[in-house]
C-alpha cells in the first residue's frame, strides 16, 4: 500500500484512551489511513516520510464558538492567525456583520471564508438584532435562516441572546425561530448566551432547544447546566480557581469544551488563541490529555463533525507536531495532511485588499457632530441612573447620583460621571441616546467607536464635550473606527472601514495599532483587563445590567427601556 505521507517516531494522542502511543502515522488523500508500529504498518510505502523525532502529535485544535469580528480583522486574517497556534477549525458566529448588513453581511463573511485554509463551518447569527430595544442594519428572521441552511456552509444556530424573551413572551421573535428550528431542523445544535439563569429557567431554556452556554460561568451554575444536560463552552473568564477545580475533581469530560468567544488582535498576535486556554487549563493543574480532549474531541462531537477531532483512521489529516510536551505550542500544522505551519520557516501573510462589496466600505450615514449633539437639558437638579464599569466584567451595575442643572443642562462635569452618547448611524432615523457612566473607566479625554455590540451604532464616552466632538468626527469621517482623544488631540485610531467593524491590514499591523488604542486607553484612565471589550459591550442589550441603544438606558434583566431621570 503506497500513500502520500508516512510520519514516523511520534508519540500520538489517542482520543479514546486519552493517552499518547509511540506509533507511526500514515495518510492518504487528506485523511488518516494508517496508525500502528513500524511492523504494523509495514506494507505501507509513502512519497514522503516525515521523522517526528520523538515529538508528539494531538488533533488540530477546534473552537466551536467565536465572533471573528471581534478581532476586527478578516477571515483570511484570522485563519493565517490561528494555524500558527494549531487551530484547523472553527465555527465562527457572523453577529456582527449581521447587524450590520444583515444575511448579505453573513454570506460576505462565508465568501471571504472561501480562501481561508482553516476549515470555518458557521453558525447562523440567530439574534439579529437581539431585542427590539436597538437599531441595526439587518435583520436575521426565518426566512433568513432557511436561506442559509441551504447554504450546507451552517453547523449550527447561533447563540440565542434573548433569553429574557424566551422566558417571558411566548409569541416573541426569538420563540418563532426556535420553534421554526426545531421542527425543521432538529438534529441541528442551537446555542445559547444565558447567564446566571438556574432552576425552572433554566429547564425552560432547555425546553425550547437551546442545548448549550458560554457566559461567565460560577461553580453554581456550571453545576446545575451540567445536571441539566447542557453543554457547557468554557471561555477564559470562566476559567476561576474554583471553576477549574470543580472541572478537574468531577467526571465531566464529555460535558464542557474550551472556547474563545472573542479575542483582541494585540492577543492574538502576541499570545496566541485557542492554545492560551489550553496553557492555562495546563497550569490549573488539568491533565494534559485532559486538555487536549476539551480542546478537539468535546467541541467535534458538539457539532456533530463526526469526521474530526481525532487521529484515528479515517478522519481528516488535520494535527499538529508539538514542540516541547505539554506546551501547546507547535512545530508544525497540517491541514488535510498537508503541512500549513512550520516554525522554522518564515510564514508570510498574504494580503487581498477589496474582498467586500463596495458599499461595506461606506457604511457609516452620520453628518459630523456638533458641540449641542452631547447636551442634556433639564431645567432642574435630577436624579439619574448611571452606569457603573467595574474591572474583571464586562456586566455593569445601576446606581444614582443627583447632579444639578445650569443654565437649562444638566452638570455632570462636575461629578464622578462621564457622559455617554450613541448615535444611530445605519438607516439615518436620528435616533440617539445620552447616559451617564461611572467606576473604572477614563478620568480625561474622550473615546469613539462604532465597534460597539451589537447593533455598532456610533458610540461616544468622554470627560468633556470638545474631545468627544473630536473622536466621534473621526470616526465618521473614516467610515468607522476606533479612536481616543485627549486635549482635542487624536492620541490612538484603528480604522475599521469595513463595515465600521473590520479591518482589511495585516495581521501585524492591526495588532499592533490594538496595542497602541488600549495603551492610550489605559493613559486616559481606563482600568478594565479588556477595555476595548468594555467599551463596546456598553451598548450591549443582553448583558446585564444596565446599559445604552440609539433607543435610550436599557435595564437588561427586565428587558425594558428606562429613564434617565429616576
Amino acid at each position: 500500500m503506497q500513500v502520500e505521507t508516512l510520519i514516523t517516531n511520534a508519540h500520538v494522542y489517542n482520543t479514546y484512551t486519552k493517552q499518547f502511543r509511540a506509533v507511526d502515522v500514515a495518510i492518504n488523500e487528506g485523511r488518516f489511513v494508517g496508525i500502528g508500529t513500524k511492523e504494523e504498518l509495514a506494507k505501507i510505502t509513502a512519497k514522503e516520510t516525515i521523522d517526528a523525532a520523538g515529538k508528539q502529535l494531538i488533533p488540530g485544535l477546534i473552537d466551536i464558538h467565536l465572533h471573528i469580528e471581534s478581532s476586527m480583522v478578516t477571515p483570511e486574517t484570522f485563519s493565517y492567525a490561528l494555524l500558527q497556534n494549531g487551530v484547523t477549525t472553527i465555527v465562527p458566529e457572523p453577529h456582527e456583520m449581521a447587524n450590520v448588513f444583515g444575511i448579505e453581511g453573513v454570506r460576505a463573511m462565508m465568501s471571504a471564508s472561501d480562501f481561508c485554509t482553516v476549515d470555518m463551518m458557521y453558525a447562523i447569527p440567530s439574534s439579529v438584532p437581539a431585542t427590539s430595544l436597538e437599531t441595526t442594519g439587518g435583520e436575521i428572521g426565518i426566512k433568513e435562516i432557511d436561506e442559509l441552511m441551504a447554504t450546507e456552509q451552517i453547523q449550527c444556530l447561533g447563540e440565542i441572546m434573548n433569553y429574557v424573551d424566551v422566558l417571558h413572551d411566548p409569541n416573541s421573535k426569538t420563540n418563532q425561530i426556535l420553534t421554526h428550528f426545531r421542527e425543521k431542523y432538529p438534529n441541528t445544535p442551537i446555542e445559547g448566551h444565558v447567564p446566571k439563569l438556574t432552576g425552572l429557567d433554566l429547564d425552560q431554556i432547555m425546553l425550547a432547544g437551546i442545548g448549550s452556554d458560554h457566559t461567565h460561568q460560577t461553580v453554581d451554575g456550571l453545576r446545575a447546566r451540567i445536571e441539566a444536560g447542557m453543554f457547557v463552552q468554557i471561555q477564559e473568564k470562566s476559567m476561576t480557581d474554583e471553576v477549574m477545580q470543580f472541572l478537574i475533581q468531577n467526571d465531566v469530560s464529555e460535558h464542557f469544551c474550551f472556547i474563545t468567544d472573542d479575542i483582541m488582535t494585540d492577543v492574538l498576535l502576541e499570545k496566541g488563541h485557542l492554545n492560551i486556554l489550553a496553557k492555562k487549563a495546563v497550569a490549573a493543574g488539568m491533565r494534559y490529555e485532559d486538555v487536549i480532549y476539551a480542546c478537539t474531541a468535546t467541541p467535534a462531537k458538539r457539532m456533530n463533525m463526526s469526521d474530526r477531532g481525532a487521529i484515528t483512521v479515517g478522519k481528516i489529516a488535520d494535527f499538529s507536531i508539538i514542540e516541547e510536551d505539554q506546551s501547546f505550542t507547535f512545530h508544525a500544522v497540517y491541514k488535510n495532511g498537508v503541512s500549513v505551519f512550520e516554525r522554522e520557516t518564515d510564514y508570510v501573510q498574504q494580503v487581498r485588499p477589496d474582498q467586500f462589496p463596495a458599499h461595506f466600505y461606506k457604511s457609516v450615514h452620520l453628518p459630523l457632530l456638533k458641540a449641542e449633539d452631547f447636551i442634556i437639558q433639564t431645567e432642574q437638579a435630577q436624579t439619574v441612573r448611571v452606569m457603573n464599569v467595574a474591572d474583571g466584567s464586562t456586566f455593569t451595575k445601576e446606581t444614582h447620583v443627583t447632579l444639578p442643572s445650569i443654565e437649562g443642562e444638566l452638570n455632570w462635569q462636575g461629578s464622578d460621571c462621564r457622559l455617554i452618547a450613541t448615535f444611530e448611524r445605519h438607516k439615518q432615523t436620528g435616533n440617539r441616546a445620552h447616559g451617564l457612566i461611572s467606576g473604572d473607566i477614563i478620568t480625561s479625554g474622550a473615546i469613539a467607536t462604532t465597534y460597539s455590540h451589537d447593533n455598532h451604532n456610533l458610540l461616544v464616552i468622554g470627560t468633556n464635550v470638545a474631545d468627544m466632538v473630536k473622536a466621534a468626527n473621526q470616526v465618521i469621517e473614516s467610515n468607522g473606527g476606533f479612536c481616543v482623544v485627549e486635549n482635542e488631540d487624536v492620541k490612538a485610531f484603528l480604522a475599521l472601514p469595513v463595515g465600521g467593524i473590520l479591518s482589511e491590514a495585516p495581521l501585524a499591523e492591526v495588532g499592533q495599532d490594538v496595542k497602541q488604542l488600549v495603551q492610550a486607553m489605559n493613559d486616559l484612565g481606563y482600568q478594565h483587563y479588556n477595555p476595548i471589550m468594555s467599551v463596546s459591550t456598553l451598548s450591549l442589550p443582553v448583558s446585564p445590567a444596565l446599559k445604552i441603544t440609539d433607543h435610550g438606558l436599557v435595564d437588561v434583566n427586565k428587558g425594558k427601556l428606562v429613564p434617565l431621570f429616576v
